[in-house]
């Protein structure tokens, strides 16, 4: 037996030996200054721990938008790992009560671990968890000793080093670029993820991205995890750690007992840090804990922890001075005591391995926490399945067979279906999704209106910022018709998707018409459409007329614009051709020789005009579109070409170019190029006199016009904080006298009332359309995406 011992510790202190060390493979200490990392080697690193340890595994899950490989490491001891399989049916037989009685449970609770998943740097300028996950991985792994020990015996551990690759290496790669330069530090000048950029953590329903797509698949629908935490950083002039728990308001389908874990785990995590050592701990403010965009987690059973922490400049130590520390943040003041925020940290150095540090004893906590309450967090995991199986009200939401838009609503079952959402087939052929299932509460807040509630600063001061946006209602933004039932619905089968319609013609209100349009051009096929309808057909039809493929430009600017990237990605989904243009392209002038439309996304008017300042960018991506650029977009339209203004783009369109409407609402803060994170807290209110923070608004449309073929005459549109306007210009789509708000929060409803949402002013030969929405929201609205089709279209 002693000899049988004195083996094991030798194999054990071999196999430690094999693991290298983060240092010798990277080349330097992790968090050192000035050093950021290859997504190759990372990928590499944690191959090699595989190599060297029986306890990690490590998977390539599936490529990303650019390519790369998306990866996760699963680190528990060995014989769990060997028995991986068996852990993960325990999961599925507790995440779901109708397989599994009670006393069947309470055997699989004693004999199941924790899954715990740990996601790393989605937003890729945050690049401190990614070095974390490395040292955290290797410690884990070598560091030999009980507290180790109890978290690989009781805990399966998926690791996720990045949730988006090709953002690690877009900033390495800007990072090493402008190193030693006085734009060190800075961030790129193109978005750091494909498409989305930041909205890359606003994926979590619609579920647009390959990334997304790929931890949903194959990370939460196979483990159920009763724990995710997800590793964040914000601005640098708070708090130097938030941690749950969150603040009001929760969103009201999600169980009372994961938001009091959550108090629970996140109370732990602030104890554990403050008992380190660590200042500046933050708990209770900052972050709601209302919009589904983030949190699918916590609708399918598990805890959503989060951190944020106070960032440096990429991997550039930085240095705040006390009088550099905010005054003022949602829910505590950086610079002043308080319950939830017990150590403010008032200044000094503020370093890459700063962060690191932080987030190592924030991981260690919530491994250990979650190997102490096993079997609590098991229990409570199957018990909220059983608390959802028993919700009442409604009973069901019936999604009618007959539908103006069949291809929206087959998108919206799917992507309940994707969430694990079960949806049965009607005896009448409609889709039935039944609340009587374990994750019915994901399907009500997809399905139902928003009511979020009225928010004050303090009592009759201005409305108190939400973190996000306040409505998530698909239906709206997908133009389905959707009822809710308190009546148990019959059904007969799961449900199938319709055949698509047979022959030649397209109708302009099905979405899947689109794709079809565009792939016809792409195979050189012609296309003719009906003036009164707006349908199409792959045939000759008399009084119809021939469409030219459309010639367009997406505009492109050097400061990083989100709406620009979801634009980009609606285009190729639905296989639009399209060209981006940059400052140059355009102030060259000729554009109506190359382009029949040009789009301008989300962004402020001084931004397109004047961009980055000199001397804060590189000189080759500083300036905007200038006196030049408005001159040539104006010959543009004059020749006949149409203009596409996007929401908050619209007010360049009135002030640089001419058009004659007045915005009523009032001048909104930056654009969708931001990052919502990195204010850390000190955007805490909004305008009293209108506020619209991500809402569905009632609007009339015209549908007389060729911008509303397909479109019915009274919709919901998304605002944020989105413009109107007073005009005499032809108005598409315009707010009624009242009962403006369809889902969300709305102040101001007077503001906007009988004022216009959507114009077509004429401009010589050609038009300016102006959008008073985003009519591409989030891979969203596929109600308004064919509004905006339709602009590109306008011949």
């Amino acid at each position: 037996m002693i000899l049988r011992t004195a083996c094991l510790l030798l194999a054990a202190r071999f196999a430690i030996a094999a693991v290298p060390t983060p240092e010798s493979y990277f080349g330097h200490p992790i968090g050192a200054d000035r050093t950021v990392m290859d997504w190759d080697k990372v990928v590499g690193y944690f191959q090699a721990l595989a190599k060297g340890s029986d306890r990690i595994r490590v998977d390539e899950l599936g490529k990303t938008a650019d390519g790369r490989p998306f990866v996760a490491a699963t680190i528990s001891d060995a014989a769990t790992l060997k028995n991986l399989d068996h852990y993960r049916k325990i999961q599925e037989r507790l995440a779901d009560p109708r397989k599994t009685s009670a006393a069947e449970a309470e055997k699989l609770i004693l004999e199941g671990k924790t899954v715990v998943l740990i996601t790393c740097s989605i937003h890729a300028t945050e690049i401190a968890s990614t070095h974390t996950a490395v040292e955290y991985a290797h410690r884990l792994l070598t560091q030999d000793s009980p507290h180790n020990r109890a978290i690989l015996k009781d805990v399966i551990l998926i690791l996720v080093p990045s949730l988006n690759p090709d953002g690690v290496d877009i900033v390495t790669r800007w990072y090493r670029k402008t190193l030693g330069t006085s734009y060190e530090g800075t961030n790129p000048p193109e978005l750091y993820h494909k498409y989305v950029g930041h909205d890359n953590n606003r994926d979590w329903y619609i579920f647009s991205q390959p990334e997304t797509r790929l931890t949903i698949s194959k990370l939460h629908n196979v483990w159920h995890p009763e724990i995710t935490y997800d590793v964040h950083q914000m601005g640098a002039s708070g708090a130097r750690l938030f941690v749950p728990p969150w603040l009001d308001p929760t969103e009201p389908n999600i169980d009372a007992i994961l938001m009091q874990e959550m108090n629970m785990m996140g109370t732990a995590m602030a104890a554990d840090l403050t008992a380190a050592g660590k200042t500046g701990v933050a708990i209770h403010g900052v972050y709601d804990f209302w919009t589904p965009s983030r949190h699918f987690m916590a609708f399918h059973g598990g805890l959503r922890l989060l951190t944020e922490s106070a960032s440096a400049r990429i991997a550039t130590p930085t240095t705040m001075t006390a009088d550099q520390i905010g005054t003022s943040a949602l829910g505590y003041n950086p610079r002043e005591r308080s319950w939830n925020y017990l150590e403010p940290w008032l200044g000094g150095p503020w370093r890459l391995r700063d962060i690191i540090d932080y987030q190592l004893i924030a991981f260690d906590s919530c491994l250990y926490n979650a190997a102490l309450h096993r079997t609590e967090l098991l229990r409570n995991f199957y018990r909220v399945g059983q608390r959802q199986l028993a919700r009442t009200d409604p009973a069901a939401f019936v999604i009618t067979s007959d539908q103006r838009d069949p291809g929206a609503a087959r998108k919206l079952i799917e992507t309940l279906r994707f969430g694990q959402v079960e949806v049965a087939q009607g005896s009448d052929g409609s889709a039935v999704v039944s609340m009587h299932q374990p994750y019915g509460g994901w399907a009500k807040s997809l399905l139902e209106r928003q009511h979020y509630p009225e928010d004050r600063l303090y009592p009759g001061g201005p409305p108190k910022r939400p973190y996000d946006v306040t409505a998530s209602t698909l239906p709206l933004l997908m133009g389905v018709d959707v009822k809710a039932v308190k009546d148990t619905v019959s059904t007969s089968t799961e449900w199938r998707a319709p055949a698509p319609a047979a022959g030649p013609l397209l109708k302009a209100a099905d979405s899947d018409s689109w794709i079809a349009v565009n792939r016809a051009w792409k195979e050189g096929r012609p296309v003719w459409r009906d003036p009164a309808s707006g349908d199409f057909s792959l045939a000759a039809h008399t009084g119809w007329r021939e469409l030219k493929r459309p010639r367009i430009a997406l505009y492109q600017a050097w400061t990083a614009n989100m709406d620009e990237g979801w634009t980009r990605w609606l285009l190729e989904e639905f296989g639009f051709a399209y060209t981006s243009v940059h400052n140059g392209d355009i102030q060259a002038g000729g554009l109506r020789n190359k382009f029949d439309a040009i789009v301008i996304p989300d962004q402020p008017a001084n931004s397109i005009e004047n961009g980055h300042r000199g001397g804060t960018m590189p000189p080759e991506y500083t300036g905007g579109l200038g006196p030049q650029g408005a001159e040539a977009l104006k010959e543009f339209a004059n020749a006949g070409g149409t203009l596409i203004f996007l929401n908050g783009a619209t007010d360049y369109a009135i002030s640089r170019l001419g058009v004659a409407a007045k915005t009523v609402t009032p001048a909104r803060a930056g654009g969708r190029g931001g990052d919502p994170d990195a204010a850390g807290g000190d955007r805490v209110a909004g305008s009293s006199e209108f506020y619209s923070p991500g809402s569905l608004l009632n609007v009339k449309v015209d549908v007389r016009s060729p911008l509303a073929y397909g479109i019915p005459a009274d919709i919901a549109i998304w605002s944020e904080q989105s413009p109107a306007w007073d005009t005499q210009l032809p108005v598409v789509a315009r707010y009624p006298d009242n009962g403006i708000l369809a889902s969300g929060w709305l102040v101001g409803e007077k503001v906007i009332a009988n004022r216009a949402a959507l114009i077509d002013a004429p401009m010589g030969r050609g038009r300016a359309i102006l959008f008073g929405m985003r009519p591409q929201y989030r891979a969203q609205s596929y109600l308004t995406f064919k509004m905006f089709f339709n602009a590109l279209l306008y011949q």
